[in-house]
């Protein structure tokens, strides 16, 4: 009788025994994708190669369907290395894995597997970069875990689900996203058939108080906000309607196809050497994919996404502008203002004292309101000029000078 019993509380739970992520699996690929051996995984470079086996063979195990003729796997495509792709010509590979369900629409889920090698590329934010190995725990061990898992979870939930999944690890995002607008070019399958593209780029650094989850490319579908509305749980959603932004979804929003790009937060580790394991919130990390599992069941039997373009923000970055701050701004923040994840040694702002933590408010004569406010302040500076910088630190406010 109460093997009866437990058997029915199961069944009404919706099945959940078979769509569990577990923890452990994010954390054994996270550590070997982050490991010091793998040297950064620049892209083309021997670490990402054996990145790339590692995920090759979770996709074999898994059971998903290679669907390159003759390579498996492995979509090779070309490549410029060095400061913002003037280097020296590479190859690399995105890692492709079809889960077939014999339905008409795909969905595509995506999550970049490169990172910054040994910091000669140009995009670390050390003060001093070269020969160190930037491990990229979250940015971006932390999105192919999930990618992995996720892919486990849709083969292994004893569901057909209505849709086919399409699981892409690609290279050459931080050189330009190079892999994405490769595949986006030559497709494994037609586009048309694509329903929308979840991108996971940095999801394990969730934090644990405010459980802060940015959502972005809600405005590419009249269906995104109120889904997530509708989403169980604690988290705390920020979208952001734009569908471009600095990663591999900005390649599918081009082709006209739906996307959300999740993302726990920039912090003080971001594009540095401590961006190792350690400090990845695993337990975050499994409460940002069962929430994506829940919004891919919940629509499993909707039809076709209609496609909406947006208004894009600014995506300039510090060379298109003549004076950099050299902060890392947060994406999750609701206050008024600039809150500040992250400071760059030697850069205008340290050397200020603005810390990790602040909230710029206001900028020479410029009110700070939000990321745009400041992008557009930046704009106005000249390089050798010095200005006030208003912040609020621990509820007070206090100026600064910033020479930039």
């Amino acid at each position: 009788m109460r093997a009866i019993v437990l058997f029915v509380c199961l069944f009404l739970s919706g099945l959940n025994l078979f769509a569990q992520i577990d923890q452990a699996k994010l954390k054994q690929h996270i550590k070997i994708l982050a490991a010091d051996s793998l040297n950064g995984r620049g892209a083309g470079s021997e670490g990402e190669q054996m990145a790339a086996v590692y995920i090759e063979n979770q996709f074999k195990n898994i059971g998903l369907t290679p669907m390159i003729e003759n390579s498996g796997y492995r979509q090779s495509f070309p490549f410029k290395g060095g400061v913002h792709g003037t280097g020296t010509a590479g190859t690399a590979n995105n890692l492709i894995g079809f889960l077939d369900n014999h339905t008409e629409q795909t969905v595509i889920l995506g999550a970049h597997y490169d990172h910054l090698g040994l910091g000669e590329n140009g995009s670390s934010l050390d003060a001093n970069p070269q020969g160190k190995i930037h491990n990229g725990a979250d940015d971006n061990a932390s999105g192919v875990a999930g990618l992995i898992e996720l892919a486990r979870h849709f083969a292994k939930n004893k569901t057909k689900e209505k849709h086919n999944f399409l699981f892409i690890a690609f290279s050459g995002e931080e050189l330009g996203l190079f892999g994405s607008k490769y595949f986006t070019e030559h497709p494994t399958l037609d586009l048309s058939k694509v329903d929308y593209m979840i991108n996971l780029d940095m999801i394990g650094r969730l934090d644990p108080i405010t459980k802060a989850l940015a959502v972005s490319g809600t405005g590419t579908s009249a269906v995104w906000e109120d889904e997530l509305k509708k989403l169980d749980g604690n988290l705390k959603i920020k979208s952001d309607s734009a569908g471009m932004g600095p990663s591999d979804h900005t390649s599918f929003y081009l082709k006209n196809i739906p996307v959300l790009h999740f993302f726990t937060g920039s912090h003080s580790d971001y594009h540095k050497p401590s961006d190792d394991w350690q400090k990845i919130n695993f337990s975050g990390e499994k409460e940002v994919l069962a929430l994506i599992i829940k919004l891919i069941d919940d629509l499993d039997a909707t039809p076709k996404l209609t496609f909406l373009a947006t208004k894009n923000k600014s995506m300039g970055s510090a060379r298109s502008f003549k004076v950099t701050l050299g902060v890392m701004p947060s994406y999750t923040s609701n206050e008024r203002g600039l809150k500040i994840d992250g400071v760059t040694d030697g850069k205008p702002a340290q050397r200020a004292g603005i810390l990790t933590g602040d909230l710029i408010i206001q900028m020479g004569d410029l009110p700070i309101h939000d990321i745009q406010a400041y992008m557009n302040a930046l704009g106005k500076f000249e390089k050798g000029q010095t200005v006030p910088v208003k912040v609020k630190r621990n509820n007070e406010v206090v100026t600064l000078t910033v020479t930039f």
